[in-house]
């Protein structure tokens, strides 16, 4: 076996057709856009690489088929707030070999401990964590946008190696016609007409704006939690814009305590199904199709992260919000379900918050977790 850093053309190219000789059989399987994955290594559309670097490599076997593929990173910002310094591997895919999963591994262990790491964590983004995260362990259904998907055998090559679950990634769907339970209705309904207390969904025209308000919500509601690293404006507005092909800005919801930024809530539309015969191919052919798909409509919502300021949960807010979006959601009469992925384990305010809303069980990831 030879394994090859990805520097040319050729590499990159063969980086990116691994997946697709891995899952060529599974119908559940949907196609990262090929341009999506390569701005995850590209400096000039990753702000991570501000504070951080990352390589990756492609495995081939004696007659040159591919056979794996695997990322390490090191995000500078989190890597010492550990324990021990810990950096990243991701983008990992392998046949069901172990001695591959062998070598792609050791490969990104050998490059993060010459840069002084004594772990890494995967199979994990470099980058927030609400895309390419996480190893598929339970329900192998088509994955939505972001989402990892994986085979069912990577759990046991992990487990091999020597990998165990630092956390685990619960996400939970939502039944679109489904009403909610009436307590979490009257609730909701209570707080949505209390006095000062306003909800505006966003507009694209003012993204600035939201943006920031947005970093306002987001890093107060997180900071409490271990190894949290503030999101900077950059990130946020990379991910904004990149949501942009596909938002729809009634679907964003934001709520307001006498002015002041307090909850939100991200959900967009699953851009897979709109990419599921693209086959991660965004040229013009690529191009005529996914303007096709988003004509016709999808029927999945995918909640990609929601959040509230600490002095404002157990108001009520997030309720307020769900039922500001599904009026808007019911009359369309397009959504099915709406995912709400993903929330780790830790997390048990926003997995009471699912249940309550009637969530029922969808999918789990594991976050992984290697000591040198």
């Amino acid at each position: 076996m030879t394994i090859k850093e990805v520097k040319d053309k050729q590499t990159i190219k063969e980086f990116l057709d691994i997946p697709r000789l891995i899952y060529k059989d599974d119908p559940n399987w949907v196609c990262p856009l090929d341009n999506d994955i390569e701005s995850v290594f590209d400096p000039k559309k990753n702000s991570f690489f501000q504070h951080g670097q990352c390589t990756r490599w492609v495995l081939k076997g004696d007659k040159g088929e591919l056979l794996g593929r695997v990322a390490a990173f090191i995000n500078e910002q989190k890597a010492y707030k550990y324990d021990r310094p810990t950096g990243g591997m991701g983008f990992f895919e392998s046949v069901d070999n172990q001695q591959v999963a062998d070598l792609l591994f050791d490969t990104a262990k050998n490059w993060l401990s010459e840069r002084g790491m004594k772990a890494m964590d995967g199979p994990i983004n470099f980058g927030e964590n609400d895309t390419h995260w996480g190893l598929l362990v339970e329900g192998f259904i088509p994955p939505s946008y972001g989402m990892n998907y994986h085979r069912p055998y990577y759990k046991k090559l992990f487990d091999n190696y020597g990998f165990t679950t630092l956390y685990e990634q619960i996400t939970n769907t939502i039944d679109a016609h489904k009403p909610f339970p009436e307590r979490f209705t009257k609730i909701a309904n209570w707080v949505a007409q209390k006095p000062g207390y306003e909800f505006k969904h966003l507009v694209a025209k003012d993204i600035d704006r939201f943006a920031a308000d947005f970093r306002e919500i987001y890093n107060d509601a997180w900071e409490n939690f271990e190894n949290f690293v503030p999101i900077a404006t950059e990130t946020i507005m990379d991910s904004f814009w990149q949501m942009k092909p596909i938002m729809d800005e009634n679907l964003i919801w934001f709520a307001y305590v006498n002015g002041e930024p307090a909850s939100a809530v991200v959900v967009l539309p699953d851009a897979n199904q709109m990419l599921k015969n693209i086959n991660g191919k965004l040229n013009l052919l690529g191009k005529l199709k996914f303007a096709y798909y988003r004509w016709k409509g999808v029927s999945r919502m995918r909640a990609v992260v929601m959040g509230t300021k600490q002095k404002y949960q157990n108001h009520g807010l997030e309720s307020a919000l769900f039922i500001k979006l599904k009026e808007y959601v019911l009359p369309l009469n397009r959504y099915n379900e709406m995912e709400l992925s993903w929330v780790g384990d830790f997390n048990d305010k926003m997995l009471a918050l699912h249940y309550a809303m009637g969530a029922t069980f969808s999918k789990k990831h594991a976050t992984m977790r290697y000591i040198f």
